[in-house]
């Protein structure tokens, strides 16, 4: 009886540890993001929250403060990949919670950089979610919804 890998099949999903999760809590209770980035610098959802605010403003100076937010929250976001065993390929799945702040991140710098006139960047971060295994609709309707 053989017991090799597959090899057709890629790499095995990469799910993040939550190592974060009080990150999460407080921004779910409502408290400012900011603040809550200043105790957990290291969470690409703390970075994403940011980020998906400055995009709702709607001025040049927000534009340009979300693709900074968006950035951070992605380089973030590639460091836990990295260490989580991610080599630059393969799904990063959308229900795995841990992994939502790096996707909404990633939609995000896509959308600041489309904003800012980085098409090649912006092209390249929607590519990069199609090829995690989702899409940039899965990855929005993460949002929370406003009142």
């Amino acid at each position: 009886m053989s017991t090799h890998e597959n090899l057709l099949q890629g790499p095995a999903p990469t799910l993040l540890p939550d190592d974060l999760p009080a990150a999460r809590e407080r921004l779910t209770s409502g408290d400012d993001p900011v603040e809550v980035a200043a105790q957990a610098p290291a969470s690409s959802l703390v970075w994403a929250v940011l980020a998906e605010g400055s995009l709702t403003v709607g001025t040049a100076a927000a534009d340009v403060a979300a693709y900074a937010y968006a950035r951070t929250g992605y380089h973030r976001g590639l460091d836990a990949l990295r260490r989580a065993g991610w080599r630059g390929q393969g799904p990063i799945p959308a229900g795995h919670v841990p992994n939502q702040g790096f996707l909404r991140a990633l939609l995000a710098l896509s959308e600041a950089a489309h904003r800012i006139g980085e098409e090649a960047e912006a092209d390249r971060c929607a590519t990069f979610l199609t090829d995690s295994g989702t899409s940039a609709d899965e990855v929005r309707a993460l949002r929370p919804t406003t009142k």
